[in-house]
């Protein structure tokens, strides 16, 4: 395959193959700490940068719960959660777009507001990136693309195991505005993330690279997927090896594995990838073990035992970018990073698909 050169975070192959890179933990987790109503979330008694003022008041449909929405209605809500998770020591911040699709967001009928909810989110990590960047450590914004509430390769009807909700077009159509208002936002890295349908992530992938092709632009991309269970597969049905096999022609950065099962249970399968994926580098970021309903975060591990068992999988040799899923607060990412900060990063193939900055 020919060599990519990149038109934005030139120095981020370097860093990886120098050190191991921090990612930052969940959003989700730190938005349910302050505790927002549903007047709080259509901009309710907020007058600061960015406010909307009385836009939303009015919406006819309950808009709580979603998250994106608040990069419009309170942009200071996200940009504190950004800096707290820079303070703790991320290299690299998600843009609060998990969600911001028009397949997503249709479920609030806000499926017009999906690429304004990216051009905002990215500008607001940009301005925490360039906040918090110094020349020793440069900070990166990852434009989050999540993998929607439908899937493109299952049936959602029991009885017709042919039916579908949603189409691989529709999908493309959706990642593909996504991807242009994250990078026109400020993204310097285009995150495929939490794929749990490898048919899904093809249609980021192929919008993704469509954008690249039509803009000039040619960002870094991760991939990451989700092994829902023990059988180590991701819900589609492929195991971690056949996931890789399905989207390496995209050419990632790196490859790697995200939320579900936590940092316990995803070893295997980042050791499965670590024998597959020789030629990329690698990220997990697990959630914080498994839900609890009674712990502050809904997740069991403070960040001591977080921390302790992402540095076992750097001890390893396992990986390059390591952080936080759900559960996971600046705490948690503060202590992953001193714990694999005197660690050695994982060594990969150079060279084959990044062209090494001058």
């Amino acid at each position: 395959m020919k060599p990519i050169t990149y038109t934005r975070a030139q120095s981020l192959p370097g860093i990886l193959a120098s050190r191991i890179a921090i990612l930052d933990g969940a959003m989700g987790t730190m938005i349910q700490r302050f505790k927002l109503g549903e007047a709080q979330y259509r901009g309710e008694g907020y007058a600061g940068p960015g406010s909307q003022g009385d836009r939303f008041k009015d919406f006819p449909k309950d808009v709580k719960g979603n998250n994106e929405l608040l990069s419009l209605t309170r942009p200071d809500v996200i940009t504190d959660i950004h800096e707290a998770y820079l303070a703790a020591g991320a290299d690299m911040i998600e843009t609060n777009t998990f969600g911001a699709t028009t397949v997503a967001q249709a479920d609030y009928d806000m499926a017009d507001l999906a690429i304004e909810m990216n051009l905002v989110s990215a500008q607001l990590a940009r301005a925490a990136c360039d906040k918090y960047s110094t020349p020793d450590k440069p900070r990166f914004v990852c434009g989050a693309l999540g993998p929607t509430p439908k899937t493109a390769s299952i049936s959602p009807d029991v009885n017709d195991p042919g039916a579908r909700n949603v189409t691989f077009e529709e999908l493309r159509a959706a990642y593909y505005d996504q991807t242009k208002a994250l990078v026109e936002g400020g993204a310097d890295v285009i995150l495929v993330e939490t794929i749990f349908d490898t048919l899904n992530a093809k249609a980021a992938l192929f919008a993704v690279d469509e954008y690249f092709e039509a803009s000039g632009e040619r960002l870094p991309i991760l991939i990451s997927g989700t092994v829902t269970d023990a059988s180590g597969r991701i819900l589609s049905g492929q195991t971690v090896t056949a996931f890789w096999h399905s989207v390496r022609h995209a050419q990632p950065l790196a490859i790697g594995l995200n939320c579900a099962l936590g940092a316990a249970l995803m070893r295997p399968y980042i050791q499965e990838l670590n024998k597959v994926a020789t030629d990329t580098f690698i990220s997990c970021y697990p959630n914080a073990g498994l839900p609890n309903p009674m712990s502050d975060t809904g997740f069991d591990e403070t960040p001591d035992v977080t921390s302790r068992l992402v540095r076992e999988f750097a001890a390893e040799g396992l990986v390059n970018i390591v952080g936080g899923c759900c559960g996971t607060t600046p705490d948690h990412i503060g202590a992953i990073a001193q714990a694999v900060s005197p660690l050695a990063t994982r060594s990969v193939q150079r060279g084959y698909f990044y062209k090494e900055v001058a």
